[in-house]
């Protein structure tokens, strides 16, 4: 019975019947929301639970197709061409020739009239979440975590539903997915009082946002699970958590799935020399020496969607942050420190050249390079995927002499023209953030904008001593990025994987606002919230239109520098100004309510991190083979089952050995490497939550770290915590003090001995936005200000060997300081991370006194802080205490030299261990496991303080393994 018990739960504690909002929590996952996307009509509002597309009901889903592209540059189209154009959408001949568009913007789709959905439950459908229909008979499953495997049930069902389809009637038959606020999470709980009473959670709570997708297989008898567990552990002495076979032992309902249905998107080495060629030919037609491919979007966003992974699909390297330059002869990629070992290992050798920015002697990045390379040469780039900064920088150092060469921008992205099987553009409907986790009316933010706008200067030339015209006045703002969009407007939505953000462009003036947004994306209750706010709406690609037209009058447009310069193109120098953006700054500056909801994420986020340590420390410790990929995907499993869950916040990263040397490693399913006891184990991970998003790094060593890896600790962790009697942690600033200018506090240490992070120190984190957020961070010269929220996250790389980070997220504060010189100016941190640092790998003797308070303090705190959301995990809650109260450093060796490897969390008889049967029973390393008893015979979890032997009386039994 006790065995059963086990295999029923990951988190080895007696299933509990939860309320269905958090089952619904815990159930959540990227596969729901890629599914979601297949829905080309809008869903209608309403109340009450969701309805799945489950065995009992159907849906015809309508057919995605992409449309011809027209040039925004051409003045002639052919009417023969506008005719086949108009067949293929049902649309009448001519009515696409008034819009100006670039070619991927120029998407349609053949949506049927908008219709009120209805679920028929008479119809038998059994089409899964993991089954991905044939091209042209279905939908697109878009982004996600993978399709699932394929059998042959699945197999049977969608033939059954292609059948059901071919005889049902016309009319589309959509699942209704009704959508109800959140209510807000209670304030966070006192720091005494917490650890008497668990936070307390609602019964009644309204259901999440994002719901359960159970199937038939997750409601599988627990009697079936066990008998399956019990046949795998019984052909293996060993368990390994690389298999599919121990899901059933550790996980419960979906989590099964998901597991077992994972699949690894493709990361071979692609043959691209195809592609290459034929992106050649288009460079030849327009006499091109060079193509540039850019990873962004038209939006400047860092993560894309699927159909904007351009950058990816014609090199074959999946990171997030590098540019494609091909010229006639070669092909190169330049990407920063943080990708080139997973740029050598994805990109064709044959084919592409890696250049390293930022290394030593070699270019700042691609501008640089290509700048110092070319000459009376051709560039071509589509303007929309290139800021107006870059642009305008590149030009400048290209045109100048003996250069002599030229950047132009055909009306076709190249790309584009040549992937032919180019994935749709998402039509994820948006949502409503609601006020209780924004702490600010989105018109209040519209208003504030207004103002700045009727505020600046009119643009008049400095030699001119005439009145301003009214050409020369500014009235309105366009605004592109989409994270900025989302937050003004208090919206949010699922275009972009891992970013709860839509596509579409914002024009707000002093006279009217509009939102440029495919109208499939807004329900009936936003579209009403949007009205209620004079915010009119138009097509996505009507923007084109509206900046060719002029449509907003007499006056000029305020653009920022990270505006897309095809937009720069469109208005002409006559009709726009470059200045920063306001709501970038208002963005930044958090409110209290976001900033008490980035707190309760953090401490939501941070029990499940210590979960999870304590999971995988316990077993590593009993010898079972635990992979990254496995490692990171119990964690994610661990925040799926909190409260305001939506999403992971990026892909983590979860990294032993060499691989941890890789600043941004992504671990894949098959093939990764094992967690061992030899060297560290990095894990940088975060989430999506309702009301926050969060972002942690912890380094923890599962045996005994040598020498060099505690030195190397240390420092990483006098750079994240103090560094000559100031810290960036507890560093005290005046108002204006810039990153830039703290970033070398986080240094100081490492540079001490030698050694530095190729990487930035920190960056800006969003309240359920991009995880890096500016415009501040420790990098530029952006002033901190009060309400900034930042991270702190120095490390060390030995390549080939090991790697090391830490990371905290911190939010600037107004600080009283003794002498208060010059008044309230002066600004320290705030620590909203709360995951206890391992001190097994910090080297005492190189601490002062303050540091080992302050270290000692941090942990004491992270007790108290998460204690109370751990009332429920008797392991977890072990782990934080021994944690809290561990000594720094490595435990000494005995008299003899006997070392000791502290395992705290056998779960076996101590006599047992202590008289195995036999031989081969006894441990196998060089050195056995000390195990320890007390004289009351109460076995305990945590080591004793070797220094405190004195005040107890303990008993050892030491057993030396044999070859």
């Amino acid at each position: 019975r006790k065995s059963k018990k086990k295999q029923l739960s990951i988190f080895d504690e007696k299933p509990s019947v939860r309320p269905r909002s958090q089952s619904q929590s815990f159930s959540n996952d990227s596969n729901y929301r890629s599914s979601r996307a297949s829905h080309a009509s809008p869903r209608p509002s309403g109340s009450g639970t969701r309805q799945r597309n489950v065995p009992g009901s159907s849906g015809v889903r309508p057919q995605l197709s992409r449309s011809a592209s027209f040039s925004p540059t051409a003045t002639v189209t052919s009417q023969r061409d506008l005719e086949d154009t108009a067949s293929r959408l049902n649309l009448e001949t001519g009515s696409r020739a008034e819009k100006l568009t670039f070619s991927s913007d120029s998407e349609s789709y053949a949506v049927p009239p908008h219709k009120p959905p209805k679920l028929d439950r008479t119809q038998s459908s059994k089409l899964s979440r993991t089954q991905a229909p044939k091209r042209g008979l279905s939908i697109r499953w878009g982004y996600g975590w993978g399709l699932g495997r394929s059998n042959d049930k699945q197999k049977e069902a969608q033939q059954a539903l292609l059948e059901t389809r071919t005889h049902s009637s016309s009319e589309t038959i959509l699942p209704v997915y009704p959508r109800d606020p959140l209510p807000p999470d209670p304030p966070p709980p006192d720091r005494v009082a917490a650890l008497r009473s668990p936070p307390r959670t609602s019964p009644a709570r309204t259901p999440e946002r994002h719901v359960s997708q159970r199937s038939k297989a997750s409601k599988v008898s627990q009697d079936s699970k066990a008998s399956s567990a019990s046949k795998a552990s019984a052909n293996s002495k060993r368990p390994s958590f690389r298999s599919d076979g121990d899901s059933q032992r550790t996980l419960v309902g979906s989590a099964i799935l998901r597991k077992e249905e994972y699949q690894d998107s493709v990361r071979e080495i692609t043959d691209t020399s195809e592609r290459l060629e034929d992106l050649r030919k288009l460079m030849t037609k327009d006499s091109l020496d060079y193509y540039v491919i850019p990873s962004e979007d038209a939006h400047g966003s860092e993560y894309v969607a699927s159909n904007d992974k351009r950058r990816a699909w014609i090199s074959g390297f999946h990171g997030s942050a590098g540019q494609a330059i091909v010229s006639k002869t070669a092909a190169y990629l330049v990407t920063d420190s943080r990708y080139w070992e997973q740029a050598h290992q994805e990109i064709d050798p044959n084919s592409w050249k890696l250049i390293p920015a930022g290394s030593p002697n070699g270019p700042v990045d691609w501008i640089d390079w290509l700048s110092d390379r070319v000459k009376d040469a051709k560039i071509g780039i589509d303007a929309r995927m290139v800021s107006h900064e870059n642009a305008a920088r590149l030009t400048s150092l290209i045109q100048q002499q003996p250069k002599n060469s030229k950047l132009t921008f055909p009306p076709q992205n190249f790309v584009d023209l040549i992937w032919k099987d180019r994935p749709a553009r998402s039509k994820n409907t948006i949502y409503l953030q609601p006020i209780e986790y924004t702490g600010r009316d989105a018109s209040k933010k519209l208003t504030d904008v207004r103002r700045w706008i009727e505020s600046q200067p009119p643009s008049v030339p400095s030699y001119s001593k005439s009145p301003p015209t009214a050409a020369q006045m500014h009235v309105g703002t366009l605004i592109s990025s989409l994270s900025t969009i989302a937050y003004v407007l208090n919206l949010r939505g699922d275009d972009v994987p891992f970013n709860p953000v839509f596509h579409s462009y914002l024009y707000i003036g002093l006279a009217s606002t509009i939102l440029f947004i495919d109208s499939a994306k807004v329900e009936t209750p936003i579209r009403e919230y949007l009205q209620n706010m004079n915010v009119d709406l138009r097509e996505y690609n009507d923007i084109w239109t509206f900046l060719r037209r002029r449509e907003w009058g007499e006056g000029k447009l305020l653009i920022s520098n990270e505006t897309s310069y095809a937009i720069s193109l469109m208005l002409t120098h006559f009709r726009y100004t470059i200045a920063p953006s306001p709501v970038d700054h208002m963005r930044g500056v958090k409110n209290e309510v976001e900033i008490q909801g980035l707190r309760r994420a953090c401490l939501r986020d941070g029990a499940c991190f210590v979960r999870f340590l304590a999971w995988l420390e316990e077993k590593i410790a009993n010898n079972v083979e635990v992979s990254e990929w496995a490692a990171a995907y119990y964690l994610s499993e661990f925040r799926r089952k909190t409260k305001n869950y939506s999403s992971p916040a990026y892909e983590s990263i979860s990294a032993a050995g060499p691989n941890a040397a890789m600043a941004h490693y992504t671990p894949r399913k098959e093939g990764c490497r094992l967690i061992d006891k030899e060297t560290p184990y990095l894990n940088d991970s975060g989430a999506q939550y309702r009301d926050g998003t969060t972002d942690t790094t912890r380094t923890i060593h599962l045996g005994r770290p040598t020498t060099k890896m505690c030195e190397a600790y240390t420092r990483v962790l006098q750079g994240h915590n103090w560094s000559v009697q100031i810290a960036i942690d507890s560093a005290i600033f005046p108002q204006g003090t810039t990153g830039k200018q703290l970033d070398v506090l986080a240094r100081k240490a490492l540079w001490q001995d030698g050694l530095n992070y190729g990487h930035g120190t920190g960056h800006g984190v969003g309240s359920y936005l991009s995880v890096h957020e500016g415009p501040h961070s420790f990098s530029n010269d952006i002033p901190l200000t009060p309400g900034n929220v930042i991270t702190n996250e120095p490390g060390f790389y030995l390549d080939g060997q090991w790697g090391m980070r830490i990371e905290s997220m911190l939010v600037v504060r107004s600080v009283k300081t003794k002498g208060q010189y010059n008044g309230n100016v002066w600004l320290g941190f705030e620590r909203l991370t709360s995951v206890p640092i391992q001190t097994k790998m910090v080297q005492e003797n190189l601490l002062t006194r303050e540091e080992r308070e302050w270290l000692a303090e941090h942990n004491r705190q992270c007790l108290v802080d998460l204690e109370p959301y751990l009332r429920d995990d008797k392991r977890a809650q072990r782990w934080l205490r021994r944690e809290a109260e561990r000594p720094i450093g490595v435990q000494p060796a005995l008299p003899g030299g006997v070392l000791i490897n502290w395992e705290p969390h056998f779960h076996v008889s101590l006599r047992d261990t202590l008289r195995p049967r036999s031989a081969s029973a006894i441990p196998t390393p060089t050195y056995a496991s000390l195990r320890y008893l007390f004289t009351t015979d109460q076995h305990r979890s945590d080591p004793p303080d070797c220094s405190r032997f004195g005040f107890y009386s303990i008993r050892f039994r030491l057993f030396r393994a044999t070859p």
